[in-house]
């Protein structure tokens, strides 16, 4: 019998954080979950770590690739109809996969939806800014500026990635703001407002504070300009975040002495502005 919850946990070179974050899955309430660990090519004790935990997850390895092939190659491993996905930095609390199971079961026509979280930085627990809070429902417009999806904290019908694709391999960064994009065109994204992911941040391997994610960022909204799914509307919203993100970038391209580049960021609005 299938399980009801397919959890995909990808790594690399995390063998002491990941192992706490297999920890807090084993210790769900809900049983009835299949968890998968994906190896991006740790060179570190990963392996070994995990091997101790036998049948009670299924572990590959894969060459290192970059989270978003880990997360892919996770969700073809998959066997539930629900699909969860824990950074290997993170942890859940206890209720957090019975909390949500129970409130998709009840919400059928809802695809996607997350919890709130708790954020630590440096081993101390911080409070989000305003403009990090979550908000539920058509999130799209909101989420153009910055990522408020985290693939810690949701849980997607498996055949919402069927209609909008999976994470983007092209991309080293911003991956997850490229994915929840899509996803927000079209369909809402709830927020449960109860916090069950503890967002572990700080830490020099975190890829969201590495440099440059804004041009990654730039790429997934020429992404979206090229597909055919925005509403006029929506291409508006599309297009002024765009040229807010590549004046940003291409003047601080500028003050580092890059000027081709400074001067090809700013002209990447050209290309899709309305008439030209």
């Amino acid at each position: 019998m299938s399980p009801e919850v397919s959890v995909i946990i990808p790594t690399y070179n995390r063998a002491a954080m990941v192992v706490e974050a297999v920890e807090s899955v084993l210790a769900q309430d809900m049983p009835d979950f299949e968890l998968i660990v994906i190896n991006d090519g740790s060179t570190d004790k990963t392996e070994e770590r995990l091997s101790a935990y036998g049948s009670h997850l299924k572990y590959y390895e894969q060459e290192n690739a970059g989270v978003s092939a880990a997360r892919n190659r996770g969700i073809t491993f998959a066997t539930a109809p629900l699909i969860a996905f824990l950074d290997s930095d993170d942890l859940w609390r206890p209720s957090k996969l019975q909390v949500q199971h129970t409130y998709m079961t009840e919400n059928p026509e809802v695809h996607i939806c997350q919890t709130e979280e708790i954020w630590w930085r440096n081993g101390r627990r911080v409070n989000p800014k305003k403009h990090h809070q979550k908000p539920s429902g058509d999130i799209f417009q909101r989420s153009l500026e910055l990522c408020l999806v985290s693939p810690s904290a949701v849980i997607i019908r498996r055949e919402l990635f069927e209609k909008v694709g999976y994470f983007d391999e092209e991309l080293p960064m911003a991956e997850d703001y490229d994915l929840w994009l899509r996803v927000a065109v079209e369909y809402p994204v709830v927020l449960l407002p109860e916090p069950l992911v503890i967002k572990r941040g700080g830490h020099p391997g975190q890829l969201s504070a590495r440099k440059g994610i804004d041009r990654y960022r730039i790429e997934a909204l020429e992404k979206l300009l090229n597909s055919d799914r925005l509403s006029s509307e929506q291409y508006d919203w599309t297009w002024t975040a765009l040229q807010r993100k590549c004046q940003i970038y291409g003047e601080g391209s500028f003050k580092r002495g890059r000027v081709e580049e400074g001067e090809r960021y700013l002209a990447i609005p050209n290309k899709y502005r309305r008439g030209v």
